[in-house]
């Protein structure tokens, strides 16, 4: 006796699912709830496993072959069904092609891991062997640049890992700053004393004039290191602008050992041909679809924040020891956008026929940089959601979306979708609105920078924690003044950094 085992429904809106890769092979025994095989949909990639035991008599489907919901794959009976060898045969031989282009197949996300992974850790010693010589304000925007994957991605939630790393990094950075500045101090010091004392001055070298002490302060020059080479050993001009010059020119070659970065490792890939796997197909058909069935177009700003940036240095290491998750600045985007979306609907709404939907939800999809490619899994109702739920809700998915633990239901049924950009240390980009969704939001990387900064006592320049949002858009509904209101809201929001009533802990 023998029993089939069909392909299960995967999902609400899942009709059918290819045959990716055997994991028993004829004659082999499966227990209950035992891996049989890996089916791709156009959802998700998932295993499914066996509803009964016994030995496997029969592989009815091929690897690569797509069949409906409902169709058998397999027949699992008791090994008596088993012997005949032209029954064991010819599953064998269909199985040997597909079982050589599983490898192929494989072989792209397999390798390009660690590809993308050579680069953050390459770059890593880069950008920490700087931190102990540059100032705070430097190493900071160093560290931040790296910040992340998961996000975000890429990461996306690319890639949110590379971002969260990179923070304890970012902070240490300050405490090492003032040791690294403590050596330049005499040096800083000794101009004022040449001016309070001409007598020490003039007998180690000779009479200075106002202009070498004034040019010296400036150029950051120790006199006391330079041997004039004017009458009696008199220090002179060209003396101190000869020492600003050298030290210049010794700064970058001393620091291009570090800022060096190793040279990145060759893929594999490369002069090689693969196929496509079934959610590359199915991506790169719904963003042709996407781009030639709608109008698209990106409005960007530049947001100031450099208030989150401090309450989430301040609140970072508590929220970790309450939640278990690493806090990174995603939950902050997450929650100004699921605010804002509640505020201009039209940028949550869809088209159906002649008509405009708004749903009662703010259903945000996440983008999940993956080795098989870009997920969006859903987080429900975000707009109910505080800090500490919404960077939960994140972290989970995220790492259930790569360990390739996801439900398909959990893949659909988004609103609107944010992509973490700066993960991979992009500074903006112009993301594709997938269809039905009629925008997304892309968040660009955390960076310090100088900005002028107006207030009652005029223009002044402050180095800030500055980030670009860029919001795409489906112009057949969403006017340039819907897009610019729901940023604008976001910025105000941002900028005032007032989370403490939302953090969750």
């Amino acid at each position: 006796m023998s029993e089939s085992v069909n392909l299960p429904a995967l999902g609400e809106s899942v009709t059918e699912g290819t045959v990716t890769r055997w994991l028993k092979q004829v004659g082999e025994r499966v227990e209950v709830d035992e891996p049989l095989l890996e089916v791709s949909t156009d959802k998700v990639d998932t295993e499914i496993p066996s509803p009964v035991a016994g030995v496997i008599e029969e592989i009815l489907v091929a690897e690569d072959e797509t069949v409906e919901v409902g169709t058998a794959l397999v027949k699992i009976g008791d090994g008596s069904g088993g012997g005949d060898a032209p029954a064991e045969e010819a599953p064998a031989e269909e199985a040997a092609p597909a079982a050589e282009a599983a490898p192929a197949e494989e072989a792209a996300p397999a390798t390009e891991a660690p590809a993308e992974q050579a680069a953050p850790a390459a770059e890593a010693p880069a950008a920490e062997a700087p931190a102990a010589e540059a100032p705070a304000a430097e190493a900071a925007p160093a560290a931040e640049s790296a910040a992340p994957a998961a996000t975000e991605q890429a990461p996306a939630v690319a890639p949110e890992a590379p971002a969260e790393d990179a923070t304890p990094a970012a902070e240490e950075a300050p405490a090492a700053a003032p040791e690294a500045e403590a050596p330049a101090a005499p040096a800083e010091e000794t101009a004022p004393a040449a001016t309070d004392s001409d007598d020490s001055d003039d007998s180690q070298a000779g009479y200075l004039t106002p202009l070498v002490r004034k040019l010296a302060n400036e150029r950051g020059v120790d006199l006391s290191t330079i041997t004039g080479t004017g009458v009696g050993g008199r220090i002179r001009k060209q003396d101190v602008l000869a020492a600003s010059e050298q030290a210049t020119s010794s700064a970058p070659e001393a620091a291009a050992p570090a800022a060096a970065s190793a040279p990145l490792e060759v893929s594999p890939l490369r002069g090689t041909t693969v196929p496509m796997s079934r959610l590359r197909k199915v991506i790169a058909e719904r963003a042709v679809l996407s781009m030639q069935s709608s109008a698209q177009l990106t409005s960007v700003v530049e947001v100031d924040v450099t208030a989150v940036a401090n309450f989430r240095n301040k609140v970072k290491d508590d929220f970790l020891a309450k939640t278990g998750t690493k806090l990174s600045f995603l939950p902050f985007f997450a929650l100004a956008a699921a605010e804002a979306l509640t505020a201009h609907p039209i940028i949550n709404a869809t088209i159906e026929d002649n008509s405009i939907v708004y749903p009662a939800q703010e259903n945000i999809s996440i983008a999940v940089d993956t080795e098989r490619g870009l997920l969006t899994p859903v987080i429900r109702d975000a707009a109910s959601l505080d800090i500490a739920g919404l960077a939960g809700e994140i972290a989970d998915l995220a790492a259930r979306t790569r360990d390739n633990k996801l439900t398909p239901d959990e893949l659909s049924g988004g609103t609107f979708t944010l992509t973490n950009t700066g993960s991979r240390g992009a500074l903006f980009d112009t993301p594709v609105v997938f269809l039905p969704q009629s925008a997304i939001l892309g968040t660009g990387i955390v960076t310090k920078k100088p900005v002028v900064i107006s207030d009652a006592n005029g223009d002044s320049i402050a180095i800030r924690s500055m980030v670009y949002l860029a919001l795409s858009y489906d112009h057949r509904i969403v006017d340039g003044a819907d897009a610019a209101g729901f940023l604008v809201d976001m910025k105000k929001r941002l900028e005032g950094g007032d989370f403490a009533d939302k953090l969750g802990i």
